[in-house]
């Protein structure tokens, strides 16, 4: 789903809130999500999920063209682990859509 579809749903179910309201709100959200994954902190959403930061170790790679040894400094990678309430919904569906 793009931001401009989740944008457009949000409008349509808060029709009270302009768009320009609903976009601002949904940017500060995004916001809070990045710099708190920035700092460290994990982001847990009831019902949805949780997401953390992961850190990916230093090494050596290979340019697999070259040949080339290379040092890949320490870099982060996002981990996210599915809520239980999620995961029913999701399995549900299936489970009824392969029936």
């Amino acid at each position: 789903m793009l931001k401009s579809e989740i944008l457009i749903n949000l409008n349509k179910k808060y029709s009270n809130f302009s768009s320009e309201d609903v976009e601002t709100i949904f940017d500060i959200f995004i916001g809070k999500i990045s710099n708190s994954l920035k700092n460290g902190q994990n982001i847990e959403i009831r019902g949805f999920g949780t997401i953390s930061r992961k850190i990916n170790k230093e090494k050596f790679v290979r340019n697999p063209k070259t040949n080339e040894k290379i040092y890949k400094g320490r870099s982060y990678k996002l981990h996210f682990k599915i809520g239980k309430i999620l995961h029913k919904r999701i399995n549900t569906k299936l489970n009824n859509e392969i029936e």
